[in-house]
């Protein structure tokens, strides 16, 4: 794809789009500081709070999530285990693979992160017609 191919307008949004989303992002990392919490570690007690069918998750697919290394996620882990938000547990059906399971701790802390979270959401929305997200009035 040549330059030529995009117009002022394609770049005014992007601009937009990104802008509004560094905003978001900045605005969660002094949220999830204000708790004590690095931006990737409420993202880790996120997604598993958010994991789909389950309440627990492997390393391999935090990593995926969190799109970083694999070693980088063991890590993650290990000092998210040391504040008492996730312990590891060997998995039931397969022991050679550890599922990370949200302590009561953890799970708390990421619902009040997630609340504080949910107007700049609102705004978002606003802007961006997402689909999958109920109106605003």
């Amino acid at each position: 794809m040549s330059d030529d191919s995009l117009t002022k307008q394609d770049f005014q949004r992007l601009s937009h789009f990104r802008y509004q989303l560094r905003c978001f992002l900045r605005q969660s990392d002094d949220i999830c500081r204000d708790h004590h919490l690095t931006p990737l570690q409420y993202q880790l007690l996120l997604h598993l709070l958010g994991f789909a069918g389950r309440e627990w998750a492997t390393m391999s697919e935090l990593a995926e999530r969190l799109q970083a290394k694999h070693h980088g996620t063991v890590m993650l882990v290990d000092r998210c285990e040391q504040l008492g938000l996730v312990e590891r547990r060997p998995s039931r059906d397969d022991r050679r693979r550890i599922e990370v399971h949200l302590l009561a701790r953890g799970a708390e802390l990421a619902r009040r992160i997630a609340e504080l979270h949910q107007p700049e959401l609102r705004h978002l929305q606003q802007e961006f017609h997402l689909p999958g997200w109920p109106d605003v009035p």
